[in-house]
């Protein structure tokens, strides 16, 4: 709902919204016109003779420097009243009722196209969280998304056409859309038995299905973007086929503890057991092209949140990714989660998952966010404990801290908070 403040024909003037140099055009055009129709009504005044009425309808009664601020101030009214009717009439029709005032919107467009370039990488839930933050405040997002995803729909898919799996992309493309509400709903929804589509969701047949059609998987999320209005791009960081394989800790009971391998994404936590080491194999992928370019000319770079191991690591541990990564001169920052992860990061506090971070990729994000503002998850989410600070400020990494957490849902981070904190990191200068 807008204000009434909002409502005023003065918001056209506000900076940014590309709208005075064409108002000065306008109103330098009906200054000419107006010049030449002087000269013209001179002429004829001069050489013609009109009856006792002109001398009252051309108020020659007043001075003539009193009629130029008159018929001005009355031609400048005329010109604003225009303008807003203008407003309302063409463009009421394609705003819902109680939506924002279309000068507010023009106003946001234009901020937004100028907002900081910012790569995010993950995949899940915590990805889109923070994308749905973000694109109040930026159009020049570009997400790039794990494709070792191996089950549910996602997973079916991906056997079945040997295409990447869509469903982290199809969760970024929903989070990032202007219509979110509606279309965002129909994307996320799930067949059910009857219609022998169990399982599957309609954003992820949709995507391949667009893949199909425009002969690329690449090519169908691009076209699917442009369906749910997406602000910014979601990419894949590979188009390889790829799996997702650790090394994860067991106990034996005759040789003590030792080391299994696990290979898949879901199977990874299913395990659960404490996770040493992840890779994909094969190991040394090509990236998606656009995701090097992307991360190049960015301005700042952020990885997480979301599952450490099974979301954040799988794009890094492309080669090239990291390498673009190490290479760009953008912020990085690395976005702890609030909560820990059963089967991936129980009992870590924000040390361990700097540390595992950098076992795997060394000292790629310099600077780290966690949340300060500890809540406890009730319920059903209790065992999901609070990802706790480390005791002493860390000195091969710069630790920022803030609440940035979803107080109705402690074992999440809020979009909003988060996106805001990001925004206000990149704002002040590295210290």
């Amino acid at each position: 709902m807008s204000n009434p403040g909002q409502n005023s024909p003065l918001i056209w003037l506000r900076p940014g919204m590309h709208v005075k140099r064409w108002l000065f055009v306008l109103i330098l055009g009906i200054v000419l016109v107006s010049l030449g129709l002087a000269y013209l009504l001179r002429h004829l005044y001069s050489d013609l003779t009109f009856p006792t009425i002109s001398y009252w309808l051309t108020l020659q009664f007043i001075s003539r420097p009193a009629r130029a601020v008159l018929l001005g101030s009355f031609g400048i009214g005329l010109i604003v009243l225009a303008m807003l009717k203008i407003n309302q009439s063409l463009l009421r029709p394609f705003l819902a009722p109680n939506q924002e005032n279309v000068g507010e919107r023009v106003f946001r467009h234009h901020q937004r196209r100028r907002g900081p370039r910012i790569v995010v990488m993950g995949g899940g839930t915590g990805l889109s969280t923070l994308l749905r933050g973000l694109k109040v405040h930026s159009d020049n997002i570009t997400a790039i998304v794990s494709v070792a995803d191996d089950g549910g729909s996602s997973g079916r898919l991906r056997q079945a056409t040997g295409m990447p799996p869509p469903g982290d992309i199809r969760q970024c493309l929903v989070a990032l859309s202007e219509a979110e509400n509606l279309t965002g709903h129909l994307f996320q929804y799930r067949f059910s038995d009857e219609y022998g589509l169990a399982g599957h969701n309609f954003g992820n047949l949709f995507i391949a299905a667009m893949a199909e059609i425009t002969g690329s998987f690449e090519q169908g999320v691009v076209e699917s973007s442009r369906v749910l209005a997406v602000r910014g791009r979601v990419i894949p960081s590979t188009l390889k086929d790829v799996t997702l394989a650790a090394d994860v800790r067991v106990e034996s009971e005759t040789n003590g503890y030792g080391w299994q391998r696990v290979v898949g994404e879901s199977a990874i936590p299913a395990a659960r057991s404490r996770i040493e080491r992840v890779y994909l194999e094969p190991e040394s992928v090509p990236a998606y092209p656009e995701a090097i370019k992307a991360i190049l000319q960015a301005d700042f770079i952020v990885a997480g949140p979301g599952s450490l191991f099974t979301s954040v690591l799988p794009n890094v541990l492309v080669p090239s990714v990291a390498a673009a990564i190490r290479a760009s001169t953008a912020r990085k920052l690395y976005i702890c989660n609030v909560a820990t992860q059963p089967g991936e990061t129980e009992d870590f506090d924000v040390e361990d998952h700097v540390r595992a971070l950098q076992r795997h990729v060394g000292n790629l994000f310099p600077e780290v966010l966690a949340n300060d503002r500890i809540i406890a998850s009730t319920g059903e989410q209790a065992h999901l404990k609070p990802v706790a600070l480390p005791p002493q400020s860390p000195t091969d990494y710069t630790l920022l801290t803030a609440d940035v957490i979803d107080e109705a849902r402690p074992w999440r981070h809020d979009s909003a908070k988060l996106a805001k904190v990001i925004l206000d990191i990149y704002a002040e200068p590295v210290v």
